[in-house]
């Protein structure tokens, strides 16, 4: 025993020897400072002038370190395996410098920007960005405090200009839009509706001495119309022209853009000079990693574990190549070859409704259906709503000449009638789900035209989306409301009851019929529109757990942002946090209970994925092997409200199937992850096992395996759907 002691310790000595050397051979300069079994402390001098300074482990910055790039640009702070992660300070040769929160080398959380040109933001950040409540004071010494969204102000905030004006009312996307107040030095005033930074819509204009005009304000002049209202000590005659708010009152009031970040901090990633074995035995060393020098791009040319995506095996990550030889599957396992999958630029999706088009009358009859319905006076709305609210009978018709009426207003459309149906019960669904009426009203009958879907979905229904993205309008067929209508008892108790629930959200279900010959009839539902984020959605995934019809067969090149793909286009396993993934799997099992006992199936979850870290070329960046989201928090930023199903950070590993002859629904995972955002919800809860779905159902059932069927009975059909999003969701752990 002695001796094989000995001998271990001689072979021990002498690998330590061994790692000696080859580490000094790596570094140019290296001493260490302190000796930590965890976090040693280590200087480094790198070939490319770069230097770090701190806390080490697994050949990457872990702990407490300060880097200093090349081109002037340093941080000290937190890292984490090689990322710049908690609290720390960057700070650019232009003197410019952020203190604050990090995350994966994003600005992230609570943080002080300091700019070159003494601009300073204190506040919550995003992806770099500033998002959600902060206060800036900007060069010129104008000072904007309130909401922020993707970097621009947004929601509610207060401008303050250095010449003593001041507004204090809604923003979006960085200029005064909705209602506001705004107050010059002088004393005048004026309160109303606004619309990309100038007033437009009603609003009263008020003068020192109380004098003030009540109107319609557009800079249009065709379209201002108003009156003016003299203050008791006023005498003589008054000459004002309105536009002189646009020419001349609203000339000083320009808002500042604020200073460019010229480079992030994300783009200033170290550069390890490591050899190839140290590569395969820390898999986050196979990321693509910024230039240090000019921070401007993404290198690994010349690198043997780059791939360039051009084997048919891995086009997307979807089936593997007939005669493919089965190491492929386990190369890719080791984290050596990477799919080439390409984001496309997001675009915005639908044509816009604009006077001329088939449904352009329908789109003014929606509106001012709306308009009427939510603008209506109603007793305060309880959330204890009688049995009777519930009826089928329980509905509201109300006539719309063109030519107006007692209750309606006069326009420009055809004479038609307008349904609502259980209004009580969908005014009390709205203020369940918060949604403020006047916000509600702005984004589907404000002067934002709506925008058409280009296709139908299968079930010949259009679809409509209001311009700000928050409400989806879909037409539907009469079976469809009677479907809904008899579950909206059932629907409410459990809205009411799950605050998490992932099914659709339902805010009306209306009814337009046009007089005259056609009597046509166009039965609508407005619903929340799922991808309604800040985070741009560059992969959308509608997964319902069967394998029949389940693909859309699209190489990787035609796949954009807003193309759905299925099951069988699936190339990835997401990874929750256990909390996360504890309250998904608990939610799933509620909403599915839900409808297998309303008798619904062919339902399905509509996915959307976020990549947060991109090449210059598109391309995701993957996180090798990194800690998985157990052993930290999961949130993005302090600033962010989570809820489940919405902004979900999560880590989404890459899949790949083997062509045997038979559809695999799950692919073989290959340990490739990539860092995501995921958004979430069950669609398409209107279909009941009715006579047409039993009778697809017995004659599929011929042709092919029964078990791979979308149409199948609801208790099967809410197994297989679990079965399956149990498989495809994991705890990350």
């Amino acid at each position: 025993m002695s001796g094989i002691v000995k001998v271990w310790e001689a072979k021990l000595k002498k690998s330590r020897g061994t790692a000696k050397r080859r580490v000094n051979s790596i570094f140019a300069a290296m001493s260490v400072a302190h000796v930590d079994d965890e976090q040693p402390h280590v200087d480094k001098d790198f070939p490319n002038h770069d230097i770090y300074s701190g806390q080490w482990s697994d050949n990457w910055p872990h702990g407490h370190g300060t880097c200093s790039w090349a081109d002037g640009c340093t941080y000290e702070g937190e890292w984490h395996h090689g990322w710049m992660m908690g609290r720390g300070k960057f700070s650019w040769p232009s003197g410019a410098a952020y203190e604050g929160g990090f995350r994966n080398a994003y600005m992230e959380g609570d943080g002080v920007y300091l700019g070159s040109s003494s601009e300073r933001y204190s506040g919550a950040w995003q992806s770099n960005l500033r998002h959600g409540k902060g206060v800036c004071e900007y060069s010129n010494r104008d000072k904007y405090e309130g909401h922020w969204r993707r970097g621009l102000p947004d929601g509610k905030g207060k401008y303050s200009w250095i010449n003593g004006n001041q507004y204090v009312g809604h923003w979006r996307r960085g200029r005064m839009n909705g209602n506001g107040i705004m107050v010059w030095a002088n004393g005048n005033r004026y309160e109303g509706s606004w619309e990309a930074g100038l007033p437009r819509g009603n609003g009263t204009f008020r003068w020192v001495d109380g004098s003030c005009y009540v109107g319609v304000w557009s800079k249009d002049q065709s379209e201002q119309s108003g009156t003016y209202y003299p203050s008791s000590s006023h005498s003589g005659s008054f000459e004002w022209d309105p536009q002189e708010v646009y020419l001349e009152n609203l000339s000083d009031c320009r808002i500042h853009p604020g200073e460019e970040i010229s480079d992030y901090p994300c783009l200033k990633m170290l550069n390890w000079p490591c050899d190839g074995e140290d590569v395969l035995k820390n898999p986050a060393a196979n990321n693509l990693r910024a230039s240090s020098v000019d921070g401007g791009g993404l290198s690994n040319a010349g690198s043997e574990y780059s791939f360039d995506g051009s084997s048919a095996c891995f086009e997307s990550g979807r089936d593997l190549g007939e005669g493919s030889p089965a190491e492929d599957l386990d190369t890719v396992a080791r984290g050596v070859g990477r799919p080439h999958i390409v984001i496309k630029p997001t675009k915005r999706q639908g044509n816009t409704i604009s006077k001329g088009h088939k449904n352009y009358d329908l789109m003014l009859n929606l509106q001012l259906g709306i308009r009427h319905a939510v603008g209506r006076p109603a007793p305060s709305t309880t959330l204890d709503l009688k049995p009777s609210a519930f009826d089928p009978r329980e509905k509201v018709w109300t006539k719309f000449p063109p030519s107006g009426s007692k209750h309606t207003p006069p326009h420009q459309s055809c004479d038609f009638r307008w349904k609502d149906y259980c209004p009580l019960v969908f005014r009390a669904l709205r203020q369940l789900f918060k949604v403020d009426p006047a916000d509600y009203m702005i984004s589907i009958c404000g002067n934002d035209a709506l925008r058409e879907l280009s296709s139908p979905g299968k079930s010949g229904s259009f679809f409509y989306l209001t311009n700000d993205d928050r409400y989806m309008i879909k037409t539907m067929k009469k079976s469809e409301a009677k479907v809904l209508i008899r579950m909206l008892s059932n629907y409410y108790k459990h809205v009411r009851a799950f605050e998490n629930t992932l099914v659709t959200k339902f805010y009306g279900l209306h009814c337009v019929k046009l007089t005259g010959t056609a009597q046509k009839k166009v039965r609508f539902v407005i619903i929340g529109n799922l991808f309604c984020t800040e985070y741009a959605i560059h992969r959308r995934f509608d997964l319902k757990g069967s394998s029949h019809g389940r693909l859309t067969d699209k190489p990787e090149s035609e796949i954009e942002p807003t193309t759905t793909l299925k099951d069988l286009d699936l190339n990835f396993i997401f990874r929750l946090h256990k909390s996360w993934f504890r309250d998904f799997c608990s939610q799933v099992d509620r909403d599915s209970d839900l409808l297998e006992q309303e008798r619904i199936m062919d339902y399905s979850l509509l996915v959307g994925i976020h990549f947060r870290d991109m090449t210059n070329a598109g391309e995701p960046l993957n996180m090798g092997a990194r800690t998985p989201l157990s052993n930290g928090s999961p949130n993005l930023s302090q600033s962010t409200s989570f809820k489940l199903g919405a902004n979900i950070p999560a880590r989404a590993e890459l899949t790949v199937r083997k062509n045997n002859g038979e559809a695999q629904l799950v692919g073989e995972p290959t340990g490739e992850y990539y860092d995501v955002v995921l958004v979430f919800g069950i669609i398409d809860i209107l279909q009941d096992y009715d006579i047409s779905k039993k009778l697809e159902h017995a004659y599929k059932s011929f042709q092919f395996d029964p078990t791979s069927i979308s149409a199948v009975d609801p208790k099967q059909y809410s197994k297989r759907f679990k079965d399956f999003i149990f498989r495809v969701f994991t705890e990350d752990g």
